[in-house]
């Protein structure tokens, strides 16, 4: 009899899958270990392979039905072999329902509400499935990509070739001091590329499979306003419908600004971070002009890949949202990976080189000075993206295209709510625009909820990695505060000198008086998984003897926290209390 091709437990507490997409067909010929099927559970994507040869006979699970653990998926044989039953067991009940609205919210009102997101990145479709959660009939309306800039072209995919890099750095840098030798370490840059590709894809689909358990629904298309209100979408089948609902949650995001240098659109090896991403070869050079968080990444990166990274920026700092402490300790670090600055440097124009291109800068003497590479990062920031929306149809009071709303993320227009990158005033985030998407949904569905922004944590992906929440000592300065600092530094950590040789620093900000933490501020190893302490600090308005009463773990990084708490006090046991 043929080989019986099951749904897979592809977690502990997994009792049911999606089938999201077949890779081979009824017919096609099949091998041992060949990917066969991708299945959908909770947020990731899984590949199934066959452990038997033969061909795959019957597909009996379609794209998009849910298969209980150990349900027919398919059968695989020799043709004409009889196979097993025609169609999947029913799905099982989930052991645990979704969480209903806390015991504190209202009832909901009479009949369910009905919601319009527009865009599903990560403000969106965290904003559309706690809507559902709530009760609300809830539809995404997004013309690209689920998971919006982050999970395709920002965020995740950056984090990837950071990866890849950082790997390659400690390989060549800290290998031999700890008695790993390696010799020929190449950089295979198209699978780089591949495997940024399949983590990107894990996650989109796993949204897919969110919306599904959640009953959300998708449609494919772009939205604009022809009312205030009323929602115009033309469909991916050129179709346009009118749509309007009892709330709709604008989510647009936010895109690549690109600056008006002459010679800059015209020149191909001109790319944005879209572009430095996709790259099929690993270019021998680049000149990023933007010194910001974007530009600083990606530099980090391609600059341990072994690319000459020469950043240009017009203003006279760079990484103006971290602490001054932070940005030193990182600035030095860059140039000891090999990367040039030139700050007060403001471009003037892009010409022609037969090396790809020659950016041409006027230096702060006001001087011409020009830098030729195979390629150019333009990182100048980013804008919101609401250019399509038609604000002005919709009634939306904006800045420039940035949509004004107030704590509750309420716009001009009762029952519209902008939320995420396309708002104004706010930290261009992807955490921050799942914050505030379900800040809207809970106001939608009767929750009052406000959005806080003094607990946003800001992460900085540069080598060594950066993290920042609360107040800067600059900040505190301007504001006439009174606070006090406590610093440790990384050299001091045992965990943090076996992971990269003990550099960076943890540093508090705390009121002088009572000690209430007003910001923390870390560079070096696990930096932006640290910071959640900080952040949680700040919003539970914890001092500093609250921290120093917490024992924290030992050898761990997380000990330099505790450490730093106690130097504020001038308690320090492992460094100078001076």
């Amino acid at each position: 009899m043929a080989y019986e091709l099951k749904m897979p437990q592809l977690g502990l507490t997994m009792e049911e899958g999606t089938v999201s997409k077949w890779v081979k067909k009824e017919g096609d010929a099949v091998k041992v270990g060949d990917v066969i099927v991708e299945i959908t559970t909770d947020k990731l994507t899984n590949e199934v392979v066959s452990e038997a040869e033969g061909t795959l006979l019957k597909i009996v699970a379609q794209e998009g039905d849910d298969v209980p653990v150990k349900g027919t998926l398919a059968w695989i044989g020799k043709p004409g072999e009889a196979v097993g039953g025609a169609a999947p067991a029913p799905a099982a009940a989930p052991a645990v329902p979704f969480a209903p609205a806390p015991a504190a919210a209202p009832a909901k009102p009479a009949g369910d509400k009905k919601i319009i997101v527009v865009g599903g990145g990560p403000g969106g479709y965290v904003a559309a499935i706690r809507a559902a959660q709530l009760g609300a009939k809830v539809t995404v309306v997004e013309r690209e990509h689920l998971g919006g800039t982050c999970l395709n072209i920002g965020c995740i995919p950056t984090k990837c070739l950071l990866h890849s890099a950082e790997l390659v750095n400690d390989i060549k840098e800290q290998g031999p001091d700890i008695g790993v030798k390696v010799s020929g370490v190449e950089v295979d840059f198209p699978q780089v590329i591949k495997h940024k590709n399949e983590i990107s894809k894990k996650l989109t689909s796993g949204i897919a499979g969110l919306f599904k358990m959640n009953k959300v629904a998708k449609v494919d298309g772009e939205a604009k306003f022809v009312a205030p209100g009323k929602l115009s979408v033309k469909k991916a089948d050129g179709s346009t419908e009118e749509m309007t609902a009892d709330a709709i949650i604008v989510a647009t995001g936010s895109i690549n600004a690109i600056p008006p240098i002459p010679g800059l659109k015209e020149n191909p090896n001109c790319i944005d971070s879209t572009g430095a991403l996709s790259l099929e070869k690993l270019p021998k050079s680049m000149v990023v002009i933007g010194a910001g968080v974007i530009g600083l990444e990606l530099a980090c990166a391609y600059a341990a890949f072994g690319t000459k990274i020469t950043v240009v920026e017009a203003l006279d700092h760079m990484l103006p949202m971290l602490d001054g402490d932070l940005t030193k300790i990182g600035v030095a670090h860059m140039k000891k990976m090999g990367m040039e600055f030139n700050l007060e440097c403001p471009v003037q124009r892009v010409e022609k080189s037969s090396v790809g291109a020659k950016v041409v800068c006027k230096n702060k003497e006001g001087k011409e000075v020009a830098f030729e590479a195979e390629k150019v990062l333009v990182a100048v920031g980013r804008r919101a993206n609401t250019a399509m929306l038609d604000l002005d149809a919709g009634k939306l009071d904006n800045d420039r295209g940035r949509i004004k709303v107030n704590d509750k993320m309420e716009t001009s227009v009762p029952g519209v709510y902008a939320i995420g990158d396309c708002v104004m005033g706010y930290a261009q985030l992807a955490h921050t625009a799942s914050a505030m998407g379900e800040v809207a949904a809970e106001n939608i569905m009767g929750i009052e909820a406000h959005y806080d922004q003094k607990t946003n944590p800001t992460c900085v992906y540069i080598e060594p990695e950066a993290a920042s929440v609360g107040l800067t000592e600059e900040q505190c300065k301007e504001q006439g505060l009174a606070y006090k600092v406590g610093k440790f530094p990384m050299a001091a950590n045992g965990k943090a000198l076996i992971l990269n040789g003990g550099e960076g620093v943890v540093k508090i900000i705390a009121g002088k008086e009572y000690g209430e933490i007003l910001g923390m501020h870390i560079i070096g190893p696990r930096a932006t998984d640290l910071i959640a302490e900080g952040a949680l600090a700040i919003g539970e308005e914890m001092t500093l003897d609250e921290i120093i009463a917490t024992i924290h773990s030992h050898p761990t990084v997380t000990e330099a926290m505790r450490e730093a708490a106690l130097q504020a006090e001038k308690r320090a046991i492992h460094t100078s209390n001076k």
